[in-house]
Parts: structure tokens; C-alpha cells; sequence
């Protein structure tokens, strides 16, 4: 496989479902949260950042799912489906593709099997989330999409 970098298709897909928020907050799993879906230890409660640290956090963020998704993946994709299982990995992460059936169907060429599975990670501790949802059927027509 190519050695792809993420696409403008795939950035807007984060961009848009994340949104930006710039004043931490727990998200649905209680993580806290800040910018566009960023993590970690340095995020706590009150913490806030200017436009141009949530905008660094997302290239640096985003640059783990790329470097997943390229280790990962074996099969010839193009770069929607590319685009597509980097966003899976940005919300999900790598742990999650890597254990996937997901990742089976696209490794054997079985893209047409491999987009139905983005529907099954649309929950959370059992309960399914209407923006996961969401979330993973914008996946799945950009996987499906023709590049």
C-alpha cells in the first residue's frame, strides 16, 4: 500500500464531527476534551486554548491515526477509504482498527463487507449514540466513495 497522508475529504469529516470547543469538557465517555476531540493528561477542567493550539493539537492528534491506518492497512485502497478509516481511528483509536473486523474485510479486499462493519461502532457501554451513528455512515460513504 501507499504511503497516503490524510485528505481534505477526510479533515473536514474530523473537523465537522469533533466541532471545536475551545474550554475543556467531558465528552459522552467522560474524557476530557478540548479543541477538536483532543486527550490527554494536560487536559483537565478549565483548562482553555486560543484557535491556534486546537488547530496544533488536531495535526498532531491526527498524525498518530495517519501513521495507524498506513502501518495497518496491506490492501490497495484509494484515499476516501484512506480518509475514512483515519477519522474511525481519530474517534476510536488505533487499539480499536487494529482488533476489527473492519480491518480484516479491507486487508482481504472485501470493501463492500468492510463498510458495513463502520456501523457497528456506534455505542457506547452498550448504548448507541445517534451522532455516532452519524458519524460512522459518513465514514462508510466516504469509504465508499470512488476517489
Amino acid at each position: 500500500m501507499a504511503n497516503f497522508t490524510y485528505g481534505d475529504a477526510g479533515l473536514a469529516l474530523t473537523k465537522n464531527f469533533e466541532g471545536c470547543v475551545l474550554t475543556a469538557y467531558a465528552d459522552q465517555g467522560g474524557v476530557w476534551t478540548i479543541g477538536y476531540g483532543h486527550t490527554g493528561p494536560g487536559v483537565h477542567a478549565g483548562l482553555t486554548i486560543t484557535q491556534d493550539q486546537a488547530d496544533a493539537f488536531l495535526e498532531s492528534d491526527v498524525a498518530g491515526s495517519v501513521a495507524c491506518v498506513n502501518r495497518l492497512v496491506t490492501a490497495n485502497i484509494n484515499q476516501n477509504q484512506f480518509d475514512a478509516l483515519v477519522d474511525f481511528v481519530f474517534n476510536l483509536g488505533c487499539a480499536s482498527l487494529s482488533q476489527s473486523t473492519l480491518l480484516r474485510y479491507v486487508n482481504t479486499g472485501d470493501f463492500a463487507d468492510a463498510a458495513t462493519q463502520f456501523l457497528r461502532w456506534d455505542h457506547i457501554r452498550g448504548v448507541v449514540i445517534s451522532g455516532l451513528t452519524r458519524r460512522r455512515q459518513a465514514e462508510a460513504t466516504l469509504f465508499g466513495t470512488a476517489a
